[in-house]
């Protein structure tokens, strides 16, 4: 499985965002020949798009690479007739997709938590059952988090401002606009963990959540995502249900399972030292990096859970084009690291 943010997937002579920013023919080509070659030389099964905005040319071009299944759930705006915002994210399987839909949240709970009446989720989420060969359906939610940038904007016309009058503003702008897609990123989260709580009681199908969540998983905003604790509970039968509903970060999941290789091969005499391995960002932005991407999955890929029919036995970071880049290569490839999970088989 991989998640995978395209960065501006828009065919020409359509513009995204702005009518300078058009792909030429050269360039899209490039383009496209660089998101082909990721497939074929690394083959995922299952595939979570963000930042698409040509849809049809996505499922075109998968088509070729041979995932015959492939969803959206909403389609970008488009204003002046040729200019485009509000990328969507999408989904590509070569298994059967046998049900997709888009994820709606709860207004009631949006209400009780003092969100407006109307929220909306600043990408619409993909939910899409696919199945899974020995696991069988399969909820798999693609989703693109409200990113960090302010959600207000300074109206940069004003000539009657002093200079200072100007940075005070924008700096009251950018922090009350950072906070406010703050707080919708991590309602967004929210409203989308209960989403899926609710369905995996109604059908215990397993779970896997992919994509650009525009934050770490560390630091707050998102943590709830990988509650696995409950207070003032009783203890009795919490964890064997608990687990059942919680979330598990692929990159933890591959640690357990190199811990449990490292261990049969103690016991069967053929130990063999485990190399460290670290975690690659996913994200630069100026001389700062971080982990963005993430693929996470319920107890059924989990090596410890004693019923779990999968391990993960791969986490890769594909990122040659951010540390590494060559013009030629990669000069329309994508600002963003794909993550790649590999899912085995429990012997």
């Amino acid at each position: 499985m991989a998640t995978f943010n395209l960065f501006n997937y828009l065919a020409p002579p359509n513009a995204y965002y702005d009518f300078e920013r058009i792909y030429s023919a050269e360039q899209w080509h490039k383009k496209q020949t660089w998101i082909t070659e990721y497939l074929r030389e690394h083959q995922p099964d299952i595939i979570g798009f963000q930042e698409v905005f040509s849809t049809e040319s996505l499922k075109a071009l998968v088509l070729t690479q041979g995932y015959e299944y492939f969803a959206v759930v909403d389609q970008p705006h488009i204003i002046d007739d040729f200019i485009y915002k509000s990328p969507v994210v999408a989904i590509a399987s070569r298994f059967p997709i046998v049900d997709n839909v888009a994820v709606q949240p709860n207004t009631e709970l949006a209400k009780a938590l003092g969100l407006a009446d109307d929220f909306s989720f600043s990408r619409k989420v993909v939910r899409a059952t696919i199945e899974v060969p020995h696991i069988g359906n399969c909820d798999c939610y693609v989703v693109h988090f409200k990113s960090k940038r302010s959600m207000i904007e300074l109206d940069e016309k004003n000539i009657k401002r002093s200079a200072e009058k100007t940075i005070i503003d924008s700096l009251k702008a950018q922090v009350a606009g950072s906070w406010g897609s703050t707080i919708q990123r991590g309602s967004e989260a929210t409203l989308l963990m209960v989403d899926m709580i609710e369905r995996r009681e109604a059908t215990n199908n397993p779970m896997v959540l992919m994509g650009d969540f525009n934050n770490t998983l560390s630091d707050g905003i998102l943590s709830h995502l990988l509650t696995n604790t409950l207070r003032f509970v009783s203890a009795i039968d919490r964890d064997a249900y608990l687990e059942q509903y919680c979330l598990n970060d692929a990159w933890d999941l591959y640690q357990i399972a190199l811990i449990n290789e490292t261990s049969q091969a103690t016991e069967n005499k053929g130990f063999i030292p485990n190399e460290k391995v670290t975690r690659n960002p996913t994200h630069y932005f100026g001389a700062g990096s971080s982990v963005l991407d993430y693929i996470l999955l319920s107890c059924e890929f989990d090596a410890s859970y004693h019923d779990s029919l999968f391990q993960v036995s791969g986490y890769e970071t594909y990122d040659r084009h951010l540390i590494n880049p060559i013009f030629e290569r990669d000069g329309e490839s994508t600002d963003h690291g794909i993550v790649l999970v590999t899912l085995t088989l429990r012997s």
